[in-house]
């Protein structure tokens, strides 16, 4: 089935928009690919020391053996990257078996932004993002590689470790999940008990208790959020074995469909295909697939600047106006938390990416002839993997979707229209994710509250000054302001207040995640304060209005008739002074927040 029209004339908007970049990008990868893999060309020396330490693959790595390079974020403070411990042993093994060699090229940073949430490290998140770029481009500089694995889950190591990899483009490359917990408590029960500890009504230990029966095990988190949004996005880009995203850890499957990222490199590398060459692969078609997927199951709002950076790191040019018109033509096909009851368990349960790319496919929203790593187009990712009788694997067409709680097909969605809006006006342009927010409650006129840090607004709330129906004003969050940190420590403030009656909407410079709620939230919001945007003339009870039915973020105050405007605080202890020359290279938030220049 051909694409639709709107998904066709965005995708023909990228390609035109970026064609001199596109183009030099490619003339960039095809100039390394004409090289050949320099672990040929190496001196004696040199190869001496690049198989040194690796005395059972030497002899490979001295002859022709394809060699892979895993590129690993494992740590084990994340729950979701502490699986990767025994990963590179087992990928090492499956290469052995097929007649080939691996090595862990090297390892880059991993935080959990669960962990540092509300904290001073919070503001070296998203600055993270690009240091795992270069970092990803450090290990592959040895040049002795024929393909690479990319191990990572979390919400900027995915997308850091992908915009490394794109330098290296003439290459083939798989990412590598690892797969989500078992389901803990009930995501609705935990909402509660935050918004009741921010209430006051339960104490410390209580919220401890839920906190730690969520987050409980190895494994990804298993809301919907940046974290699982990466996974579901990779897969549609055919950068996952089929149907790997949610295979839970520790499974037989879960070995499985690992030890298949191997062959689907090794294939790659032996064909030849220039389309499994990643530069080739990631073009506009699968960062419009990437798009429609992000909209069709209401998925974090960071990946509007993951995907910005990661099309820029290819040669290609997105704007917020693709990603409107995009999520205006896709229906929201998929009910997760925190749009719907369900977590990632259950989704994959009930048919998980397989079913969804399959639908996705019929309904002509996607690009089937877009490729994918594992087959020749992206029909080969609408299949779930199983564990065969000879303990290998089989590929089976997904059958109908298990549960219409969680997933409906494209001609009886949950919503017309998909998870994001533009929003513009007097007071610049954002996102609004509308997938969560409750019917009735996607516009607001109330005055203003502006606070320059989320310390302030958390104090204001305990002391009561918050009654009444406020639009909370958040500034001085952007990319060169404090490196835009995380502002969900909000959510449990903003639930409730609306429980208490109060009509809020927010409005920042800065990001929240894929967990951000029900609240409306004008996020993203450009140009940032520390730019001189006009979020910093803003005064507390200006009259804002945000409205994403129709497109509206403006104020009755006038101004440009105030000259004076408060300048961002430092971001200094914690290692953020280490930073300060990144954070005054950053784009903004709509060129997708990077200090990189491509």
């Amino acid at each position: 089935m051909n694409v639709r029209d709107a998904v066709a004339t965005v995708t023909q908007r990228i390609a035109a928009r970026s064609h001199d970049r596109r183009t030099a990008y490619l003339e960039q990868i095809e100039a390394a690919a004409s090289r050949g893999v320099g672990r040929r060309a190496l001196s004696c020396g040199n190869l001496a020391h690049a198989a040194a330490g690796c005395t059972a693959d030497r002899e490979g790595l001295f002859g022709d053996a394809v060699n892979i390079g895993i590129v690993t974020a494992y740590n084990d403070m994340l729950s979701a990257h502490q699986p990767f411990a025994t990963y590179p042993d087992l990928l090492k093994a499956a290469a052995r078996r097929n007649g080939a060699t691996a090595q862990v090229a090297g390892g880059v940073p991993a935080m959990c932004d669960g962990v540092t949430q509300g904290r001073p490290g919070m503001d070296l998140s998203l600055l993270s993002r690009d240091v795992i770029a270069m970092s990803t481009a450090v290990s592959l500089s040895h040049d002795t590689y024929d393909g690479g694995l990319l191990l990572g889950v979390c919400d900027k190591i995915v997308p850091g470790l992908l915009i490394g990899a794109l330098s290296f483009g003439h290459l083939p490359f798989m990412l590598v999940p690892a797969g989500p917990m078992p389901s803990g408590l009930a995501n609705a029960e935990k909402k509660r008990v935050r918004e009741a500890h921010a209430k006051g009504e339960v104490d410390d230990a209580s919220l401890l208790a839920a906190e730690a029966a969520s987050y409980h095990a190895p494994g990804t988190c298993t809301f919907y959020g940046t974290a699982n949004t990466n996974q579901l996005l990779m897969e549609v880009m055919g950068l996952h074995v089929p149907g790997a995203s949610f295979v839970p850890e520790g499974t037989p499957l879960r070995s499985a469909v690992t030890e298949a990222a191997v062959e689907g490199v090794l294939r790659a590398v032996r064909g030849g295909a220039p389309h499994h060459r990643l530069g080739h692969l990631v073009d506009e078609r699968a960062i419009v697939n990437a798009i429609v997927a992000l909209m069709a199951t209401g998925g974090s709002s960071n990946l509007v600047l993951h995907l910005v950076a990661i099309a820029r790191a290819a040669g290609l040019v997105v704007r917020l106006e693709d990603l409107h018109d995009l999520s205006q033509t896709t229906p929201l096909m998929v009910r997760m938390y925190p749009n719907g009851a369900a977590d990632v368990n259950a989704f994959h349960d009930a048919g998980g990416t397989s079913w969804l790319i399959a639908e996705l496919l019929d309904a002509g929203l996607l690009h089937g002839d877009a490729k994918s790593m594992w087959g020749d187009d992206l029909h080969a990712q609408a299949k779930r993997p199983c564990v065969a009788e000879d303990g290998g694997l089989r590929f089976d067409d997904p059958g109908p979707a298990g549960d219409d709680t969680i997933l409906r097909p494209a001609s009886s969605p949950f919503a017309p229209t998909g998870g994001l809006r533009l929003v513009e006006g007097a007071l610049g342009r954002g996102v609004v994710k509308v997938s969560a927010v409750p019917e009735g409650e996607t516009s607001l006129t109330a005055p203003a509250a502006v606070f320059d840090d989320q310390a302030a607004v958390k104090q204001a709330f305990a002391e009561g000054s918050l009654s009444g129906d406020h639009v909370i004003v958040v500034r001085f969050q952007g990319p060169q302001a404090n490196g835009m940190p995380e502002l969900h420590g909000l959510a449990p403030i903003l639930g409730a207040l609306r429980s208490f009656g109060h009509r809020v909407a927010l409005v920042t410079d800065g990001r929240l995640s894929g967990a951000s709620g029900a609240t409306l939230s004008a996020i993203h919001v450009g140009p940032e304060a520390a730019r001189g945007g006009p979020l910093a003339r803003l005064r507390t009870g200006d009259v804002v209005t945000v409205d994403a039915d129709n497109g509206l973020l403006t104020t009755d105050a006038d101004l440009d008739s105030r000259s004076d405007a408060p300048a961002p605080p430092p971001a200094v202890g914690w290692g953020r002074e280490l930073f300060n020359g990144l954070r005054r290279m950053s784009t903004d938030a709509e060129h997708g927040a990077s200090v990189l220049e491509w």
